[in-house]
């Protein structure tokens, strides 16, 4: 079976991140099909249409990145109950210039972790609302907000709690069909 490229992106741009640790612990529970690549956002210049006349190498960069993956996976923390800036902002310019967006049909999944209780809840569901108007079908079930996630890992960036790990591995299980059946439709 061939395997489908998706973009990973993270919402943070810490070393450090819980976030970048989670998306390369998902790299390791992802099922064969998926051949999961990072595309990085810290680069970005902030969106300003003007610069469209003379587009930014990086936005060139990001945007045939994120156009040549057949899906995407968000990994993200939650800033004051909503995405990161930096993520905004890279969604930002992939979707434009208008009509032209990267975005446009590739099946979504996203995923939050904070050290707080409620998992980054707002971010997910922030991230979820613009997936709409992106029109990135978003795989629905499950859901994965991941609390106290500063706990998560050792000290080589390993989870710790198998029934994290079973649920994760799950999670890019569903995901692995959710791409599939977003492709063949």
């Amino acid at each position: 079976m061939s395997s489908d490229r998706i973009a990973v992106i993270v919402g943070s741009l810490r070393a450090g991140s819980i976030n970048r640790k989670l998306a390369r612990a998902l790299v390791g529970l992802a099922p064969k099909e998926l051949e999961l690549q990072f595309v990085e956002i810290g680069e970005l210049p902030l969106y300003n249409a003007d610069l469209e006349a003379n587009v930014p190498k990086p936005w060139a960069d990001f945007r045939q990145q994120v156009g040549a993956c057949a899906g995407v996976l968000f990994v993200s923390p939650e800033y004051n109950r909503s995405v990161p800036g930096v993520l905004k902002n890279a969604i930002d310019v992939g979707s434009r210039p208008y009509g032209k967006s990267v975005w446009s049909g590739k099946p979504a999944a996203v995923i939050t972790a904070s050290p707080g209780a409620v998992g980054g809840f707002g971010a997910n569901q922030h991230l979820r609302q613009s997936f709409v108007f992106l029109d990135m079908p978003a795989m629905q079930q499950p859901e994965a907000y991941i609390s106290g996630a500063d706990k998560l890992f050792d000290a080589q960036g390993a989870i710790t709690n198998p029934s994290t790990v079973d649920f994760l591995r799950g999670f890019m299980q569903r995901y692995a069909q959710w791409v599939q059946t977003h492709l063949k439709s």
